[in-house]
């Protein structure tokens, strides 16, 4: 079967689906007449198993640990069931700050900061694990794409104009010109079409992709 009926079946994506055969998590046979990949229902079976993994928290690294026979899913399920715990117990160490806060602040500007983080670095050295601001708060900027993509189409219409300035001191076949121009505005196009489409991911939020993990 075909990729999309795959991603119907699994209602994993595409992306994710080639993310996983790179991984060599699968290994759908292709077609000797055409090349295309074909996927087979152990294949569908295998991303199941993937996806509900996943949705566990599980790292591929386990995950492929275990389909290679180098790790027992009891291990690893007894090793996963321990990482909730501990974070159930962080979650429950934050609220009873949170709580105290609640309870013993008048508003934002009358937080005791020393008292509160004192007790947060004391927790901490205890195995509470608290949220990593410096990971918490790095979001995508929207900068670096619009940036780079200024300098891409300001050096395209730098060639373009460098061009025309040559073929006016020297002129040349109409034809090269005209390839050179179109080459440079279909450059221009896309990029600005890239840069959209990741402003638009970085406003509405990451994907939640399998490379996240």
């Amino acid at each position: 079967m075909k990729i999309n009926q795959v991603e119907e079946l699994t209602g994993i994506t595409k992306k994710n689906i080639r993310f996983y055969e790179e991984q060599k998590l699968i290994s759908p046979q292709r077609n000797p007449a055409n090349g295309y990949r074909e996927y087979s229902m152990e294949d569908v079976k295998q991303l199941s198993r993937i996806k509900l993994l996943r949705k566990l928290g599980i790292p591929i690294e386990s995950i492929r640990k275990m389909e290679s026979g180098e790790m027992k899913l009891d291990d690893c399920m007894i090793k996963r069931v321990h990482e909730l715990k501990e974070t159930v117990q962080s979650a429950r160490m934050m609220q009873t700050v949170c709580q105290e806060m609640l309870d013993q602040t008048a508003g934002f500007d009358k937080i005791d900061t020393e008292l509160y983080l004192a007790e947060i670095d004391k927790l901490e050295k205890g195995g509470t694990q608290f949220m990593n601001i410096e990971q918490h708060d790095k979001r995508p900027s929207i900068f670096a794409p619009v940036f780079f993509a200024g300098i891409t189409i300001l050096a395209a219409a730098a060639f373009i104009l460098l061009l025309f300035y040559l073929n006016s001191v020297e002129p040349a076949p109409f034809g090269v010109i005209g390839f050179f121009v179109i080459a440079g505005v279909a450059v221009c196009v896309g990029v600005i079409i890239a840069c959209r489409e990741r402003i638009k991911e970085i406003k509405g939020g990451e994907l939640d992709e399998a490379r996240n993990y």
